[in-house]
């Protein structure tokens, strides 16, 4: 098979419909030559529904972030699912989760805020961690943050956690590149999706979308996101890392 991604094999979280950002990755790796490999948490029934939607159904692994047992097994089950020992060369880290709490930014507890910080940004170094014994010959480690270098209206504490995010993906890396493996973000614009529907005031925080891409931008469509990421894992950028990509239809650059 050719594409941009042939030979490769891939891990992609965070995969709860076909209107997901990861999903849409997970459809174009494939159709670009890439064995994909899921991980699901909590309703692992739907994510393996979900799975048989692409292109060529992908098994799914069962993944909880928070769960020291489940990082320290993950490489071991993403070999069961392999079928050679040519090990993993992608990785997309599409995690992310705040209570209701973590949306009162002058309230919110610090429980709440730890958790969005533990779920929303350690992951990413936790995930790469834990897959890194299998990407001996590097590889491309790609996460999905939302543009935290400016405050956002009811985004809140979850702003801080995309902001520990995109600091995470610097440290690691630098902390990786000798062992040839990127790491960069997609800085994706709102897309409806179920992630959204959590997000108290989200419609007002998308409405920005609708005056201010100069581009244009579409709330229902998660696919320019999910090629985004997909350039990303490609060799296309052998030597980019470290870097956050923005793919919101230009609103980042827009002045007052």
């Amino acid at each position: 098979m050719s594409g941009i991604l042939a030979g490769k094999r891939i891990l992609v979280t965070g995969v709860l419909t076909e209107g997901s950002i990861a999903f849409h990755a997970a459809k174009v790796a494939q159709e670009e030559g890439a064995e994909v490999i899921l991980t699901g948490f909590g309703r692992l029934s739907l994510v393996e529904r979900i799975a048989k939607r692409l292109p060529k159904a992908a098994p799914v692994i069962e993944l909880d972030v928070t769960n020291q047992e489940h990082l320290d097994g993950l490489a071991d089950k993403i070999r069961e699912h392999s079928s050679d020992d040519s090990g993993l060369d992608g990785i997309v880290h599409s995690i992310a989760f705040g209570p209701q709490g973590a949306f009162n930014f002058l309230e919110a507890s610090w429980e709440d805020v730890s958790t969005a910080v533990q779920v929303s940004a350690y992951s990413y170094k936790s995930l790469t961690m834990a897959c890194l014994p299998l990407m001996q010959r590097g590889g491309s480690v790609v996460g999905l943050t939302f543009d935290a270098t400016i405050a956002w209206p009811k985004y809140d504490w979850m702003g801080v956690a995309k902001a520990a995010l995109e600091s995470t993906n610097r440290y690691l890396a630098r902390d990786l590149g000798a062992k040839n493996v990127r790491c960069n973000l997609i800085a994706a614009g709102p897309i409806k999706s179920i992630a959204a529907k959590s997000i108290p005031g989200f419609e007002e925080l998308a409405d920005v979308w609708n005056h201010r891409a100069p581009i244009g931008w579409d709330l229902a469509d998660p696919d320019p996101a999910g090629r985004g990421v997909v350039g990303l894992l490609s060799d296309f950028f052998p030597r980019t890392t470290g870097e956050i990509v923005h793919v919101d239809g230009g609103v980042h650059m827009m002045g007052a």
